[in-house]
C-alpha cells in the first residue's frame, strides 16, 4: 500500500469517527489516487486535483465542485504530512451551490397532496404514500429516515418511533400525537391485509412489498405536485420540504380513509 492510500485511509477514518459517512468521499478519493499514479505523482498538485475533478464530461459545474472538494479535504489533511502538498482554491468552477429555500406548505395544499395520493393504484401504493407524507409533515422526519423504517421501529402502542442512524449515525426517538399514531395503526392494518408476504421488513413497502427506492418517491411526489396545480415552472415544492412545514396536528384529521 502507497503511502497516499494509507493516509487516505487514517483521513477517512478519522473523519467517520466524528459521525460523517463519506460514502462519495470513500468511493471518490480511490480514484483520485488512481490517478496521480498513473500521472507518476507522489504528492497533491492543484493542476492534477483539478484535471482529475473534470473528468466526467456533460456535467454541471457543480458536479466537479463536489468533486474537488473531496480532494481539496484530503489536500488539506495531507499538508500537515507532505509539506509539498498544494490545495486548490474553493471556487475554481464558480460561485458554490447555494440550496433552494424550502417550500413551507400550507395545510391545505398537505392535505391536497395525500388526497392524490388517495388514488394512486394499485391500494397499497396509494396506502403507502399518503401515510408517508403525512408522517413526514407531522413529524418532521427526513425523507430517508422514514424510507428506512422497519416496523420494529415503529411502536403504536405508545406511539414512538426510533429513527436509527439518522443524520450523523445518530438515533432517536419521534413521538407521535395521536392522530399520527392513529393513521399509521390504520396504514399498518391495511398494508398486512394487501401484502401478505412482504419481502421487506420496511414498514413502509411499495405495491409488490419492497423497500421504497428514494428516486421514486421523489417522481411519485412531484407527478402528485403537479397534477393538483402545486409544482409548477415558478414553484416547485419538494417532498423534503414537508419536514420543514411541521405541524403540531390536533384538529387536523389526517387519518387514512
Amino acid at each position: 500500500m502507497s503511502e497516499l492510500r494509507r493516509h487516505a485511509e487514517d483521513y477517512l477514518g478519522l473523519r467517520r469517527s466524528l459521525g460523517y459517512r463519506l460514502t462519495f468521499h470513500s468511493r471518490l478519493l480511490p480514484q483520485f489516487l488512481d490517478y496521480l499514479g498513473a500521472a507518476g505523482a507522489t504528492s497533491i498538485t492543484t493542476e492534477l486535483a483539478i484535471s482529475f475533478a473534470q473528468l466526467p464530461q456533460g456535467v454541471q459545474p457543480v458536479h466537479w465542485a463536489h468533486r474537488l472538494d473531496v480532494v481539496r479535504g484530503f489536500a488539506r489533511y495531507m499538508q500537515a504530512v507532505d509539506p509539498v502538498t498544494e490545495v486548490p482554491p474553493r471556487d475554481v468552477f464558480g460561485a458554490r451551490y447555494q440550496r433552494p429555500a424550502p417550500y413551507l406548505w400550507q395545510e391545505a395544499e398537505v392535505l391536497g397532496v395525500m388526497a392524490a395520493a388517495r388514488q394512486l393504484r394499485p391500494a397499497l401504493r396509494a396506502l403507502t404514500y399518503e401515510a408517508l407524507f403525512g408522517l413526514l409533515w407531522s413529524t418532521g422526519c427526513r425523507i430517508g429516515e422514514a424510507i428506512a423504517l422497519e416496523s420494529a421501529d415503529v411502536d403504536l402502542t405508545d406511539g414512538v418511533i426510533t429513527v436509527r442512524d439518522g443524520k450523523f449515525g445518530h438515533s432517536r426517538l419521534l413521538p407521535l400525537q395521536q392522530g399520527t399514531t392513529d393513521a399509521l395503526a390504520h396504514y399498518a392494518a391495511s398494508r398486512d391485509r394487501l401484502c401478505l408476504k412482504p419481502r421487506s421488513a420496511a414498514f413502509f413497502v411499495s405495491s409488490v412489498g419492497n423497500t421504497l427506492a428514494h428516486q421514486s418517491v421523489h417522481q411519485t411526489f412531484d407527478r402528485l405536485a403537479t397534477a393538483t396545480g402545486l409544482r409548477t415552472e415558478t414553484k416547485r415544492p419538494r417532498v423534503h420540504d414537508l419536514r420543514h412545514s411541521l405541524v403540531f396536528i390536533s384538529s387536523v384529521d389526517v387519518s387514512i380513509v
